[in-house]
């Protein structure tokens, strides 16, 4: 678990740089802040998760409990999900608004396009809107099996 990254992950990179070359700036890993969001955007008091799928137990393709040490892993993955949760209702019940990427719409075979995710979740930073959240196609499994 200690090569596992916490920041800087691919799906975090992709994020960063797409939403950067779209002109918005923002603050990295604000420890000030509830869960300390990945991505901060203070000036639309915006903070974005980028999740992983296995980490957040996110219902997708990417998630599987592991065999070995079932006890363990159900208390660890159960206690990140609580933690997330605490996290996302602090920052809103404070005025934040909050959005959650989710591993599975970066990378894999539900992935989304990388721009149309990207100016999703710019367009989002943008509004007024309270929440946000972007998970892989959940329909790739169908057009697969075809």
């Amino acid at each position: 678990m200690a090569a596992i990254k916490s920041r800087d992950s691919k799906a975090e990179m992709i994020i960063r740089r797409g939403l950067h070359k779209l002109g918005l700036r923002f603050r990295l890993h604000v420890r000030g802040l509830p869960g300390t969001p990945d991505l901060v955007f203070p000036r639309h008091k915006a903070a974005v998760f980028v999740h992983g799928c296995f980490w957040h137990r996110h219902d997708c393709h990417f998630f599987k409990w592991p065999k070995t040490r079932p006890e363990f892993w159900q208390q660890k993955i159960s206690r990140n999900v609580q933690n997330d949760e605490a996290a996302v209702a602090k920052l809103i019940a404070s005025g934040w608004r909050v959005a959650v990427v989710w591993e599975c719409a970066l990378k894999g075979p539900g992935r989304l396009d990388g721009q149309t995710t990207i100016q999703s979740l710019a367009t989002w930073i943008r509004s007024d809107r309270v929440s946000l959240e972007v998970r892989g196609k959940e329909d790739w499994l169908n057009h697969s099996r075809n």
